[in-house]
């Protein structure tokens, strides 16, 4: 049910995207979305009809790479946000073109993040980037989706006109952003590595002061330029929110000015002490 109430609401929000904002001023967005989107202005087929046919390669790829269930779910995303453009009144909700692109982008980039959380996609590109990231290890996943983009928003520049075509790459922008918060959302988790010979009372302060759970790991020091020997040293790693992040900082630093840190974004993160525990 969890699931499906993310899909539903990654499709109302998708439909408001692209009905209520983008629509009636001819802006597009990336992905299959924007190929149909085209396709409905340059060869008058209807975007419904042209999400689903767009779609159908992709879906077939998901159901290869990611079995049956994934392939149904995303089918009837797809399914339902055709549907909801043709059933759902939606209203054009301003003529502004800054307004309609950027909002465009982040119902959209929402419908898309929700519809994600919900464990299927309402854009079939993404199929197709992992599919290809799988087979070549020269480009990642987001340098494929950016290729394909770039390749769309020039077609854009001939079918739309060059004015559309730069708003529309906007529109992506933005969708991009909402798509990463839906994913991540404010509380983006990051990763970060302590090293300092008071290791013992960094471990103690974290999970004592900030409530965080840790792991410590076996390591060496090397050898400096100074000719220091090997020697034993634990390593902290611990999980926290970038809101955490500075005060985590300052009690390292207070505890050891010159303990060595490095800290880095975690994309997602579960089980574990992800959520600060009471202290008493």
């Amino acid at each position: 049910m969890k699931d499906v109430a993310f899909i539903v609401a990654g499709i109302l929000s998708a439909g408001m995207g692209l009905k209520g904002f983008l629509l009636s001023s001819h802006f597009i967005d990336g992905g299959a979305t924007g190929i149909s989107m085209l396709l409905a202005a340059g060869l008058d087929l209807p975007l419904p009809w042209g999400l689903l046919l767009i779609n159908l390669p992709f879906l077939a790829l998901g159901y290869r790479q990611m079995g049956l269930r994934f392939a149904l779910k995303s089918a009837a995303a797809i399914a339902g946000l055709a549907a909801c453009l043709v059933l759902v009144p939606y209203p054009d909700v301003t003529p502004d073109l800054v307004v309609t692109a950027v909002f465009g982008g982040v119902f959209i980039g929402a419908g898309i993040g929700l519809a994600m959380r919900g464990g299927a996609v309402l854009d079939g590109t993404e199929i197709l980037a992992l599919l290809i990231n799988r087979n070549t290890s020269l480009l990642k996943v987001s340098d494929i989706i950016l290729i394909l983009n770039i390749f769309i928003f020039a077609v854009a520049a001939f079918v739309l006109g060059v004015t559309e075509a730069l708003y529309s790459v906007l529109t992506y922008f933005a969708a991009s952003k909402s798509l990463d918060f839906i994913l991540t959302g404010i509380e983006q988790y990051t990763g970060v590595t302590i090293v300092s010979e008071h290791n013992e009372a960094i471990r103690e302060a974290i999970t004592a002061s900030l409530g965080r759970g840790v792991t410590v790991y076996k390591g060496q020091s090397g050898f400096g330029k100074r000719g220091e020997q090997l020697q034993e040293r634990n390593i902290i790693f611990t999980v926290v929110t970038r809101l955490e992040l500075p005060r985590l900082r300052a009690e390292v630093k207070r505890l050891d000015p010159k303990a060595f840190i490095v800290q880095h974004s975690v994309d997602d993160a579960v089980g574990g002490m992800l959520k600060q525990r009471p202290l008493h």
